[in-house]
């Protein structure tokens, strides 16, 4: 598949350790059984090094992408996440307006590696992992909600399990329960504030990925 973008359009942030992009929606970012270009061999391409991976992010979702230039930056980093040190806040757009406005969501998730789909249960269970988000309501349109989440763990499509636990299926998220599909197949989440320390420096590093301009729901949000 041909990308209707250049790669260097999405570039948020880079220095000699790191590099960030905003990952359109539908582009995977490292190869996967379609045989998509990955954001990580066009990545390659535009850095002209190889990158290492640090997290993932939806093949349906958008926003911040953060690759390493050095296996050592990479481990760094890597260990700041792991740590529940680096801050990661998502957009997500839900059909339905969570009973409360604000509140800590904790779960036990299952992964079910066939169906590529996780399960967010009130429990704990064998082979299930502690996940917590926060989410914050912030406004509505017509018959659409935007939450802020702030994502405390990283564990498989964890912030879609759980806000279908609630009864908020993501936009677009038939794999989660929302009732249709979005026309490009993507899901209205958005990976929009990465804080961390830089894996040199120790400073503390931000990163802001605009959402999507081109779509609808979006721009009617009017998000800065």
């Amino acid at each position: 598949m041909e990308h209707a973008f250049q790669i260097g359009s999405l570039v948020l942030y880079k220095n000699n350790q790191l590099i960030a992009f905003n990952k359109p929606a539908g582009v995977p970012v490292q190869a996967d059984k379609t045989g998509d270009k990955p954001l990580l061999g066009l990545g390659e391409i535009y850095t002209r090094c190889k990158l290492y991976l640090i997290h993932r992010l939806d093949r349906p979702a958008s926003g911040i992408t953060l690759f390493a230039k050095a296996p050592g930056a990479q481990a760094r980093l890597s260990e700041q996440f792991q740590g529940r040190e680096v801050e990661k806040v998502y957009l997500a757009v839900v059909g339905s307006k969570p009973e409360a406005e604000e509140g800590l969501l904790r779960h036990y998730i299952v992964k079910n590696a066939r169906l590529n789909r996780s399960v967010a249960l009130d429990e704990e269970k064998p082979g299930s992992q502690l996940a917590e988000l926060s989410y914050r309501y912030l406004r509505s349109i017509d018959r659409y909600h935007l939450l802020e989440v702030r994502l405390l763990s990283g564990r498989h499509h964890q912030i879609r399990a759980q806000l279908a636990a609630i009864g908020c299926p993501i936009k677009g998220d038939v794999k989660y329960g929302f009732r249709r599909g979005n026309p490009d197949r993507s899901i209205h989440l958005h990976a929009w504030k990465l804080r961390f320390r830089h894996p040199v420096s120790g400073e503390w590093e931000e990163i802001t990925a605009p959402v999507p301009a081109a779509d609808p729901v979006w721009k009617a949000f009017e998000i800065d």
